[in-house]
């Protein structure tokens, strides 16, 4: 066997090898957008500031408010609020911030740097305590902007180490990977928060000490990907002269312009926009609905989580192979279907019944996972080459724990209403408005337009 004939196989290993690195990154992020914005931050950070606004016992729906910035929020609505800033601010700060990682031969640093803020901020949140709230509330606007920054990066870290066809398995390993990592640091925190008087702890306290775990092992796992992964140089064209962040800015523009003539490309994104929306609300309001609403106690609500975390890697795995045999399309589009029928179910589940909503955690899990890698890999070949960056910018301003429109939308249905039932409830529109978008899109011929190869199936 030749030189020649070596090369295919080298390059084969050493793309294998970047790709179990790649992965380690979902392992490290996934715990802030599990133990903090999935179960822990909202509930507790309602309760510290209804007690700031005068709610007797942190009133399990305390519709009394708080002043942010001169405007009067009620306590009960405030993170879904600050949430939905964060997401407002990402939208015009991460396509600048992908236009800049193109423009750059270091992306794995731009990850670095984003997640390391992200997750000294998330350590911030451990000073939330008795009627403190607003650090909490500085911190968690900062870390969920640094997040989608670090996310800006590595996303576009995966078309540098995968062929087209290899991506949606790629993508949905790192996921599961990703939720594995989750679930175990929520068995940690699961016991930490239900025997915390054996450890010596009061309950805020346990929670505190979970939240900074979270930063802690973002932190700490990051450093992975940082040893392992190498920089490649630069395939984007920057637009015009002077310095890096005066052509990203360039670059961003022209991106902007360019997006008309890639139709299908615009078209998914769009219809992303609104089914990663309730997806994200789902996730971020689950466990709001769950104590305020249901009146299940955060030890329920943790171990829910852990359950969901399971059965998603499961689910991540399992949508991957559904995607090498029916296509990442098809699935997605399954998906979505799934998804408007569990938040149609989530309005009727009783209270104080444990079985009814743990099998509503279950069909959670098992679509949960899929669709979000799946979109991931999809979204990578509806990019043209070297926009990475930018594409992956615009996309990622609605990603994990940064949604917008569905978060404000669950919080002032509930500002209307004083209920969490028909809030959850109005999140089939998002999903619904998927769907419809998703059955005009082309994929073939999306594929093509960004100038990748298309891999069978496609649909």
């Amino acid at each position: 066997m030749s030189i020649a004939d070596l090369r295919p196989l080298r390059d084969q290993a050493e793309r294998r090898r970047e790709q179990k690195a790649w992965n380690w990154y979902d392992w490290a992020n996934s715990a802030f957008y599990t133990t903090v914005l999935g179960v822990l931050f909202a509930p507790y950070l309602i309760t510290v500031a209804g007690k700031a606004a005068g709610c007797v016992d942190a009133d399990e729906t305390c519709s009394r408010t708080v002043s942010v910035l001169g405007l009067d929020l009620a306590a009960g609505s405030l993170p879904f609020y600050l949430t939905s800033f964060a997401t407002l601010v990402s939208a015009f700060l991460l396509p600048v911030v992908g236009a800049f990682v193109d423009a750059s031969d270091r992306k794995k640093w731009h990850m670095g740097v984003y997640a390391y803020l992200g997750a000294a901020f998330t350590c911030l949140l451990f000073f939330i305590e008795g009627e403190r709230w607003q650090v909490g509330a500085v911190a968690i606007v900062l870390a969920s902007i640094m997040g989608g920054c670090s996310l800006v990066s590595y996303y576009a870290i995966l078309v540098d180490i995968s062929t087209e066809a290899e991506r949606d398995r790629v993508s949905s390993r790192g996921w599961a990977r990703g939720y594995l990592g989750g679930g175990l640091l929520l068995v940690v925190n699961l016991v930490v928060f239900t025997f915390h008087d054996t450890f010596g702890l009061g309950e805020g306290m346990a929670v505190r000490l979970s939240l900074l775990s979270a930063g802690v092992w973002w932190a700490v796992f990051t450093i992975i990907p940082l040893a392992r992964l190498r920089n490649r140089p630069s395939l984007g064209v920057a637009a015009g002269g002077g310095s890096v962040l005066e052509r990203s800015f360039g670059q961003l523009w022209t991106t902007l312009k360019e997006l008309r003539r890639y139709p299908m490309t615009l078209t998914f994104l769009v219809a992303y926009v609104f089914y990663n929306d309730g997806i994200q609300t789902v996730i971020y309001a689950a466990s709001t609905f769950g104590t305020k609403q249901l009146g299940f106690s955060q030890g329920v609500m943790i171990a829910t989580y852990v359950l969901i975390q399971f059965v998603a890697f499961l689910g991540a795995l399992w949508f991957g192979r559904l995607a090498a045999t029916h296509g990442a399309y098809r699935v997605i589009l399954w998906g979505n279907v799934a998804w408007m029928v569990i938040v149609l179910g989530a309005m009727f589940l009783p209270a104080r019944q444990a079985v009814p909503f743990l099998l509503a955690g279950v069909a959670i899990g098992i679509v949960l996972g899929g669709t979000q890698a799946l979109s991931r890999s999809f979204f990578s070949l509806l990019i043209p080459r070297g926009r990475e960056g930018q594409y992956f910018a615009l996309y990622n301003a609605f990603e994990r724990g940064t949604s917008w429109f569905g978060v404000l939308a669950f919080g002032i249905v509930f500002q209307l209403t004083g209920s969490y039932r028909p809030a959850i409830a109005a999140l089939v529109v998002f999903f619904a408005l998927g769907v419809a978008l998703l059955l005009r899109l082309d994929p073939e011929r999306g594929i093509r337009e960004a100038g990748n190869a298309v891999v069978r199936p496609v649909v």
